[in-house]
């Protein structure tokens, strides 16, 4: 396991504040690291590598560690590689989801300790997404070489597999919202379609988006949102928990729009290198981007991690899947540059709050 110097310091406070003596031996007991109060980034790795692993980052910035569990990892998890392209992290409750697309499985950890309590392989088939409702776990699934799309159903209590839910298009991002699920029928820009699940009884619903592509659907206040974008102008839908659409804003001027993040009552999104934000309640097109990232194509892929959580946007910008990513914080408020650091890892794709 890699530490970096300002993890050293982290140690040194651990054992200027919390040793404790043991009466008989006077034995100093370290108590184990905790990954509480920060953010989860994780890092893809290369297609076919199992280079796929995880930094932890306080919540302050300013310390991190790097490859909590992953491909150098040599202390946690009985030294075991964590697998092949990790899509998504998420939580809920006591655990963190850890979704690793091409090796059809998904890790469970204590999302605290970060030790691993179990693994869920049944009926995967290339992983994507993860939701949570109603006592059970939601997996989208998208085989692009095979064409086999789905969304297979677990219980939360043990994890055990429940059912498949078969799906004729991309099975791409899925998200709760009051205790049903949709799934983003939409993959890298290609896709105009939501399916609307409802949970009581696992029946579909496919849900049209009047106008251009689908590039990303999030759930804020019990409501799920999307953006969809043309060549010229982009759009902004609101979806109710029980499925249905109404246009919130039509972002005249602003091509492709994607990356739809919402955090304290805001939206964000991006089009090409620039970030914009707007109002939630009373959206308007805004008239210039909060922030423009350094464009360095070919050899980057602009933007390819997008979190926007805790007032902070977190970016990355992925050179070719051949050197580490580094990863950029921006005030959520003023767009101003907070940090920047080496994710420690390929293909860091964003940034999970761990409270």
């Amino acid at each position: 396991m890699k530490l970096t110097k300002l993890l050293t310091v982290l140690f040194a406070f651990v054992l200027l504040f919390n040793i404790s003596c043991s009466s008989d031996s006077n034995e100093i007991e370290i108590p184990p690291i905790t990954y509480q109060n920060g953010y989860f980034i994780p890092n893809e790795g290369n297609f076919n590598s199992n280079g796929a692993n995880v930094m932890f980052l306080t919540r302050d910035l300013t310390l991190k560690q790097d490859d909590i569990y992953g491909f150098n990892n040599k202390t946690g998890n009985n030294n075991e590689i964590l697998g092949d392209v990790l899509q998504t992290i998420a939580i809920n409750e006591k655990y963190a989801y850890l979704v690793i697309n091409n090796s059809n499985k998904i890790v469970v950890v204590d999302r605290i300790t970060f030790k691993k309590v179990a693994v869920i392989t049944e009926q995967l088939n290339n992983p994507r997404g993860i939701a949570f409702a109603n006592g059970f776990i939601y997996v989208s699934n998208t085989n692009f070489t095979t064409g086999k799309y789905s969304v297979t159903k677990y219980k939360i209590s043990d994890f055990s597999f429940v059912s498949k839910i078969d799906f004729t298009e991309v099975a791409d991002r899925i998200v709760e919202a009051g205790g049903n699920v949709f799934v983003q029928n939409a993959s890298s820009g290609f896709g105009n379609k939501i399916t609307y699940i409802n949970t009581s009884n696992d029946a579909k619903t496919e849900i049209p988006i009047p106008n251009g592509q689908i590039g990303r659907t999030v759930s804020y206040n019990s409501d799920v949102y999307t953006i969809s974008g043309t060549s010229t102008d982009s759009y902004i839908y609101k979806i109710s928990s029980t499925g249905a659409v109404s246009p919130v804003i039509t972002l005249t001027g602003i091509a492709n729009g994607t990356n739809l993040q919402v955090d304290n009552g805001k939206f964000y999104f991006s089009s090409g290198n620039k970030i914009y934000t707007t109002s939630v309640t009373t959206p308007t097109v805004p008239a210039n981007s909060l922030i423009t990232v350094a464009d360095n194509s070919p050899s980057y892929f602009v933007l390819y991690g997008f979190s926007v959580v805790d007032g902070r946007i977190f970016t990355s910008n992925v050179k070719e899947f051949k050197a580490n990513s580094e990863m950029t914080v921006y005030s959520a408020a003023s767009g101003a540059k907070i940090s920047s650091f080496n994710t420690g890892g390929l293909g860091a794709n964003g940034a999970v709050l761990n409270p």
